[in-house]
């Protein structure tokens, strides 16, 4: 064995010898649709300045997003309830009564000039000082007309020395973020250091520098930091510090005896921002899954039955290499799974059965390697396993790292700049890319190569599944379709597409679901425990298929719907009744969107610049015309699939959310395939018409296409008939998904590169230097003489 191939030998054993023992002693956090979790009602407040109506509350609703993504919940579900309420749902929350402090702290922080020491007599509260009392009948009436000096605060500072403030100089409005930091230079140990926005900066050399005018040790030489109402930290300024100039360069430093809990917990709020009017927690308890057992059950064994008849169909197609991409395939699910559980992620259902499909598309790689190894040894004079495998992985690398490398810019775009449950799939999908490369480019190697320099392998060549062009490719060859003799008809084909799901969109309209609308919740408690598949299937028998139901403390039932008439809630209510006998309705609340405005429309933003980054990558890796022509496809499977379930009248809710981000991966991996190997091409010849070195581009990774979409479209089928009710549209969506992001690939991108490189020459049908070259083709794909006046190559 070679170097390099034991150190791969040893890395690939590493990581999975790692992914083993985490995956044994780390738990991963299972969502609320599958455990449950807990629930936490906050009710705003109104205050002297500001109301507690509506739109207050959906704006705390926001602000207290951000803090539970930065508590490190994942897939958490907040919505308003009434005009008045938030109700928060945590999964696998560790310690519910500190997340319930954190979400309650309404963290307005302040920035305050100390006045200076307090008398010990006066109380921590708000007062006037003397000059500002009203005055009493002895004193002048001129006096009277004096402008009032500015209000004071007296707040304890951290050693409980209490300090008169003067009113805030800056408030949280002014900073631009906070990062908890251990000081092992300086000895401070934890601090948050505070970075000030361009206005803030100003503000702040302004506070510092007249601060600076005190002599070194006189209070009023302090600047009070004040978070709710409490001195967290009193600083000096340093005497370094001028008068008159201050510190200008935009941060400081809030130090104090913090633990590394406390410093991050402060940064926590500081970054979350102030809370527009105080929240209280009013109810706290356990809530069931949103799913019920069973449906949990049929997934498993769908995903079971799937990932079988997926390694049943690679060891048919390629037998041994086929057997050792499936032990690698079985190795990328561990991989992921320990990195999904030593980050923390939260796996929900949706996510489990994404994580399943990932693994049908795991094997993309794989047949990228083995296919171009099968066109290596129908190449070569005197051919061996061993060589045609080397030249596989070598020339099959550039495709592979490009189309992770464009989703790993995706996920990367989709994390920094979205929220919520978006933010939680580019973790996932970012996980199995990585794992995707490891599992290909490292154990199926190391497999695969050590397998094919047996003797008794050597002997054998038809056992390695590398000795034969397969099934599909002899009938390509044979047959040798044109497919791009005329582009523009493709192009009117998916024209006529776009038009009618488009027809769909406008006609019908989007059945959005309860996460983007809102709709009504109701509480029940029950004389008799109601269990909640029983009351699901009830409901969905009584015309309510799309309620959620979750089991709440012993008794507790709780049931969220699409708004509803009184007699549709009446008729909930009887059915319930019907179950759990004497029923008491506890609640019932209208409730906003899970998925709100601001979360929406961060995601779009994410989404929008992920595809102008994907743009700029494939513009540079393959000019701007394929580029182009591949976001072009990848917008046309969006909206056909979009189309498509309106016409259907199907929810468009938190889980079709999840099957489109997955069918964008999908369908931006097929096209850089397919333009990776038209590149290669156009790098051999470059005298051939572009219509013909796309069609053998085409034909020559039309196994690769058929393959990879077999190992796919057995998932989706085996979670169609067995997943469950629970799991349908999702599969439905990836099914259609499937299908629409592989024709685009080859007949929408394609054809459209050819149009785009016809207008980018003017509309001239000869390319320069004369347009009849004799490209003879390469590869098992063949080749046509060039048609007379055909643009050349040239691209």
């Amino acid at each position: 064995m070679k170097r390099t191939s034991r150190w791969r030998a040893l890395f690939a054993l590493a990581v999975i010898a790692l992914s083993v023992y985490i995956t044994a002693t780390v738990p991963v956090r299972l969502g609320l649709d599958l455990q449950g979790g807990t629930q936490i009602v906050l009710e705003t407040r109104s205050t002297a300045t500001t109301k507690a109506d509506r739109e207050a509350t959906d704006r705390a609703l926001e602000v207290l997003r951000g803090r539970v993504d930065a508590l490190g919940v994942a897939e958490p579900t907040l919505v308003r309830s009434g005009s008045n309420r938030i109700i928060v749902e945590l999964p696998g929350v560790q310690d519910p009564k500190k997340a319930a402090d954190v979400l309650g702290r309404t963290a307005q922080l302040t920035f305050h000039p100390v006045v200076g020491v307090a008398d010990s007599a006066e109380n921590p509260a708000k007062s006037e000082p003397e000059a500002s009392k009203k005055p009493d009948a002895s004193t002048k009436p001129e006096a009277s007309k004096e402008p009032e000096a500015p209000k004071e605060l007296v707040l304890p500072d951290e050693s409980g020395q209490k300090l008169r403030l003067q009113d805030s100089a800056m408030t949280g409005r002014d900073v631009k973020g906070a990062q908890a930091r251990f000081e092992q230079e300086t000895g401070a140990g934890w601090t948050v250091t505070v970075d000030f926005d361009k206005a803030g900066r100003s503000s702040w050399a302004k506070l510092t520098s007249e601060a600076a005018c005190r002599q070194v040790g006189d209070p009023a030489r302090r600047v009070a930091i004040v978070l709710d109402d409490r001195i967290i930290s009193s600083p000096q300024v340093a005497p370094s510090v001028a008068c008159g100039t201050g510190i200008a360069d935009g941060s400081t430093q809030i130090t104090g005896s913090f633990d590394d809990a406390e410093a991050r917990e402060l940064a926590l709020l500081i970054n979350g921002g102030a809370l527009p009017v105080p929240v209280e927690t009013v109810e706290q308890h356990t809530i069931g899954p949103t799913l019920g057992a069973s449906a949990i059950e049929a997934t498993a064994w769908a995903a079971v039955i799937g990932t079988a008849l997926t390694i049943l169909f690679i060891v048919t197609v390629y037998r041994l290499t086929g057997f050792l991409a499936a032990v690698a395939l079985l190795c990328y699910g561990v991989i992921s799974y320990a990195a999904l559980a030593a980050l923390g992620a939260t796996l929900t259902l949706p996510g489990l059965a994404g994580f399943v499909l990932a693994i049908g598309m795991a094997v993309d790689a794989n047949v990228l390697v083995f296919e171009r190894a099968r066109e290596e040894y129908a190449g070569m004079h005197r051919p061996s396993p061993r060589s045609a495998l080397t030249a596989g992985f070598r020339n099959a690398f550039s495709a592979i790292a490009d189309s992770n490398i464009t989703t790993l810019i995706a996920a990367g775009l989709l994390f920094f700049l979205s929220t919520g449950p978006v933010r939680g799939f580019a973790v996932t999908l970012a996980i199995g890319v990585a794992a995707s490369m490891i599992s290909a480019l490292v154990i199926t190697r190391v497999l695969a190569e050590f397998a094919v320099e047996r003797a008794w392998v050597r002997r054998r060549h038809l056992l390695t599944g590398l000795a034969t062009t397969g099934r599909v490719r002899d009938l390509v060859t044979r047959r040798n379709p044109d497919l791009m003799s005329h582009p523009r008809r493709w192009l009117a084909v998916s024209a006529v597409l776009l038009v009618l799901a488009g027809s769909g969109i406008a006609a019908r309209g989007l059945n959005f679901g309860l996460e983007f609308t809102g709709g009504r919740l109701i509480e029940y408690t029950t004389t008799t425990p109601v269990n909640p598949d029983r009351a699901r299937t009830a409901l969905a028998d009584a015309g309510f298929p799309g309620a959620l139901v979750q089991s709440s403390n012993d008794n507790g039932l709780t049931v969220r719907t699409e708004d509803l008439t009184d007699a549709e809630a009446a008729k909930v209510t009887g059915t319930i009744s019907e179950l759990g006998g004497k029923t008491e309705k506890v609640r019932d609340e209208l409730i906003g969107p899970s998925l709100g405005e601001e979360l929406r429309r961060n995601a779009l933003i994410a989404l929008g610049v992920a595809l102008g980054a994907q743009l700029l990558y494939l513009a540079a890796r393959f000019r701007w015309l394929f580029g182009t022509a591949a976001v072009a496809a990848l917008a046309h499977d969006v909206v056909i699939l979009v189309g498509v379930f309106a016409w259907l009248g199907k929810p468009i809710d938190g889980v079709f959310l999840a099957s489109l981000l997955t069918v964008i991966g999908y369908s931006v991996n097929d096209s850089v395939v397919l333009f990776d190997r038209i590149r290669e091409l156009l790098g051999r010849d470059r005298k051939t018409t572009l219509e013909q070195i796309t069609n053998q581009g085409i034909l020559q990774t039309l196994p690769r296409t058929i393959n990879t979409g077999m190992g796919a479209l057995l998932i989706l089928i085996s979670l169609t008939l067995f997943g469950g009710d629970s799991l349908t549209d999702f599969a439905l969506a990836l099914l259609i998904g499937l299908v629409v992001g592989t024709y685009s690939s080859v007949f929408t991108a394609s054809p459209l590169a050819i149009e785009l490189h016809r207008h980018r020459r003017g509309g001239r049908r000869r390319g320069p230097g004369g347009g009849s070259g004799n490209g003879s083709g390469s590869g098992s794909g063949g080749g046509r003489p060039a048609q007379r006046g055909a643009p050349a190559a040239r691209v």
